[in-house]
Formats: structure tokens, C-alpha cells, sequence
């Protein structure tokens, strides 16, 4: 598998609070393909825009520098694109390329803005902002005594990062609280432990992915080995767990996928420009051996996590159980600019290998299974890439039929294991995902009987 290397590129969907994912860390290169043909200035808006400046300069209550106004309308031009574009200064660029390698400092929690507030995404496992309860879907409208209202994302994740063992309290807005809540988080030294396995029992493994690193998907390598010795035999099957995945490094998702395809395609880029259209492949070798496996998805799983279930489904390789993704379907590139800064700028679409758009619209799966632990309205609030605002529409319109959801058990069993899942009859989903496993295996042998 061959990754365009001219720039940085980008698939997450929000940032983290002390991190971002980024894809590629490649050379970075100056454009070699020809150029559209250049179109006239708008004069018009460009008055407009120098009327605007000089009005602030003369009229505002307070002077302001010429540095601020300019960096704030670079913010604002790249904000009213889609969720996803943003302008990186040198100091959050440097943050980025730094925090790659899985360790920050922060909070723990990924966010994105939602109508000039703070949304949570997803809490990051074993991360402060998991131990302290917050949930997909919060609306964080105070940081301290700072009102949210009115900062950039990059503004605010900055007011939520600081020094480890400091604290910050965030005032939230839940559905179905009756007032603001109050939580106070303790700012840590976060690393992400992005892969996870455990035996569920003889012969079955689970493996949770909880971000896409760099080396990512050697530890997924490592830990199937690891499983099928402590088993004594190779696996007869396997659970890959992406819920609430928010995505990360594509050479990591890549490499994942490849791990259990034998040959194909894994995902392709399409855009305007030539560093845009990519075509990633698999090599020969499936680390399970053709043993089963199902991949668990929710609304949650974002990005890169999407491009490993489509690209599983797509080629039947795996059974994808659980509830509908989120639908981040674009890449971003990072494009470093003279300033130290950079420009996160969505420059391309990524479709599974049967030509599938997931933008907007999600992975969905071949088996509904709701999550146990909330209510049906609970998941249907989740937010996902079709509510942000300006989002990117799926250009191909697909629609996809949605299995009806098998029954919900009682919830007797609160028990947590060692990937900090909820075990036992808690977690529906995985228990669901174990007897397909079974009784794929059963009919299996039985064929080779």
C-alpha cells in the first residue's frame, strides 16, 4: 500500500482537547500538478472587506491589532467552510504534529463546535473526561467562569488544557437534565492505550481499538498473536471493538484492514486536485487465518474506523454489528504555511471499495444490535456527521436499508473488565457479537466435516 506523502492529511472530526490525529506524517512538498486557470479578483468584496477593516480600526470601542484582525478572518474564512476546516497558528500546528504519538496533556475528550458551543463527541477511555462522567452529545457552555460563546475551537481547547493536576470545571448542558451540570475534571498527562484484547473465552478473542496511532496496527498483529497464545490454539474467531472510535492515522486503519484481507481495495480518495486521489490496496495474509470475525460500530465510530468496516464489509470478510456510524466521510489536509501556522482544509471524499460514500450517511450494519446501557431515545440523539452544521453533503445519495434491531436483555450485570467494556450480559452488543461467532464457527466445522 502506497500513501501520497506531499502533505499532511487529516480524518478526524473534531479535535481533542491536548490532541489531533492526523493521517500522514509525510514530506511536505509544494504543489507539482498544473493549475486551474486563475479567476478575476472579486474587487467588490475586497472593498467591502477593506471598508470593514478600516471601520474597526477607526470606530472600535478599543484598538485592535492589525495582526489579530487579519489571523481572526483567515479563522473566520476556513470556519464557514464545513466542520472540519480550520486554520492551525504555529502553536497549535506544533501541538498536532507532537501529539500524534498518542501522549498529551488534557482532558481527554474530543469536541467540536456546535451553534458557538463546545460539543462532546466522544470522552476518551481511561482519560479524566471519562471518569468524570461526560457523555456524547454535552453541550459545555462555561469553561471555569469563561462563557464559550463566542471563542473558536481552538481558543477554547486551549482554555481546557493546562498543567497535569490542575483542575477546570466545565458547566454542561445534558438532554434531560433539568439544569446546567457542574464537573470538575482534573487535567492529566494522557496516554492512549489504543489497543486492548482480552480472551472472551476458549478459542474466542477480543480486541479493542480504541484510536488509530502510529503503530497502531502492530498492536493489533501483537495482540492476536499474544491471544492465540494464551489460547494454545489459533483463534476460531474474533471481536474488533470500534465503538466510539473516533478515527485517527490512516496508515493505521489502513494497516488494520489489512491485516485480515487477503488482497483489493481498501479505500480510495477523490478530489480535485492529484494529491488528492489516492488508491490504498491490500497485501497477501490474513492474520486470523479466515477464522471469523465481527467488527462492533455505533454512532461514534468516526473516519477512520469507518474506512476499516467498510472496507470489511465491503469484501464479506467480516460480519459489522452494532448501530449506525457517524459518517465522516472527507479527509482533511494539513497544509504548512509561511507564518509556522498551518491550514486544515477538507480537499477530498474517501469511498470503501465498492464505491461507497459514507459522508453524511454512516456505515450501516449488517446486524442492528442497540447498545444495552442507554435508552433507544438516548442513541437516537447521538450526534453524528449529518447534524453538525455546513456539513459536506454524500455526493452519490446513497441509502441503505436498516435491519431491524433484535430485542434489548434485562441489564443484570454492571461487572467491568480489563478494556474497560462493561462484560457480561451489560454489554449487549458484545455478547450478541460472541454468539455469532459461535455459531459461525459451529457451522463451519461442520461444513469441513
Amino acid at each position: 500500500m502506497k500513501l501520497a506523502t506531499r502533505y499532511i492529511l487529516v480524518l478526524f472530526f473534531g479535535m481533542f482537547v491536548g490532541a489531533a490525529v492526523i493521517l500522514d506524517m509525510g514530506v511536505l512538498a509544494e504543489r507539482d500538478e498544473p493549475k486551474e486557470a486563475v479567476a478575476p479578483l472579486p474587487l467588490d468584496e475586497l472593498r467591502t472587506f477593506t471598508e470593514v477593516f478600516s471601520r474597526i480600526k477607526a470606530d472600535y470601542v478599543e484598538p485592535v491589532e492589525d495582526k489579530k484582525l487579519l489571523e481572526d478572518a483567515v479563522q473566520g474564512m476556513l470556519a464557514g467552510l464545513d466542520p472540519h476546516s480550520a486554520y492551525l497558528d504555529a502553536e497549535s500546528f506544533k501541538d498536532m504534529r507532537v501529539e500524534t504519538e498518542g501522549q498529551f496533556g488534557g482532558l481527554g475528550i474530543e469536541v467540536t463546535m456546535e451553534n458557538g458551543f463546545i460539543k462532546v463527541v466522544s470522552p476518551i477511555e481511561d482519560t479524566p473526561a471519562a471518569r468524570a462522567g461526560l457523555k456524547t452529545g454535552d453541550l459545555v457552555i462555561r469553561l471555569d467562569e469563561k462563557a464559550v460563546k463566542g471563542l473558536t475551537l481552538t481558543e477554547a481547547v486551549r482554555l481546557m488544557r493546562g498543567k497535569p493536576g490542575s483542575d477546570i470545571t466545565l458547566t454542561v448542558v445534558r438532554e434531560g437534565a433539568t439544569k446546567p451540570l457542574k464537573i470538575t475534571l482534573t487535567r492529566a498527562v494522557i496516554k492512549i492505550q489504543s489497543v486492548k484484547s482480552r480472551l472472551l473465552e476458549s478459542g474466542f478473542g477480543y480486541v479493542r481499538v480504541t484510536q488509530f496511532q502510529a503503530g497502531t496496527d502492530k498492536g493489533l498483529v501483537d495482540a492476536i498473536k499474544k491471544l492465540n497464545t494464551e489460547n494454545k490454539t489459533p483463534l476460531r474467531g474474533m471481536v474488533l471493538d470500534l465503538r466510539n472510535n473516533p478515527g485517527g492515522v490512516l496508515n493505521a486503519a489502513v494497516g488494520i484492514s489489512d491485516a485480515f484481507l487477503d488482497k483489493g481495495l481498501i479505500v480510495y480518495t477523490e478530489g480535485r486536485v492529484a494529491d488528492s486521489k489516492m488508491k490504498l490496496t491490500a497485501t497477501p495474509g490474513d492474520v486470523l487465518n479466515g477464522a471469523p470475525l465481527v467488527v462492533l460500530i455505533n454512532g461514534g465510530s468516526a473516519s477512520a474506523s469507518e474506512i476499516v468496516a467498510g472496507a470489511l464489509q465491503d469484501h464479506k470478510r467480516a460480519v459489522i454489528m452494532g448501530t449506525k456510524s457517524f459518517g465522516k466521510g472527507s479527509v482533511q489536509t494539513i497544509m504548512p504555511i509561511s507564518n509556522g501556522g498551518a491550514l486544515k482544509i477538507t480537499t477530498a471524499r474517501y469511498y470503501t471499495p465498492s464505491g461507497r460514500s459514507i459522508q453524511a450517511s454512516g456505515i450501516v450494519p449488517d446486524i442492528v444490535a442497540e447498545e444495552a446501557k442507554i435508552t433507544k431515545s438516548e442513541a437516537g440523539d447521538r450526534l453524528r456527521e449529518a447534524d453538525l452544521a455546513r456539513h459536506l453533503e454524500n455526493n452519490l445519495n446513497t441509502v441503505e436499508e436498516v435491519v431491524k434491531p433484535k430485542e434489548e436483555p434485562k441489564k443484570d450485570d454492571k461487572k467491568k473488565d480489563e478494556t474497560g467494556k462493561l462484560a457480561g450480559p451489560e454489554d449487549y452488543q458484545l455478547q450478541e457479537a460472541l454468539n455469532l461467532l459461535k455459531g459461525i464457527s459451529f457451522f463451519k466445522t461442520q461444513a469441513a466435516n
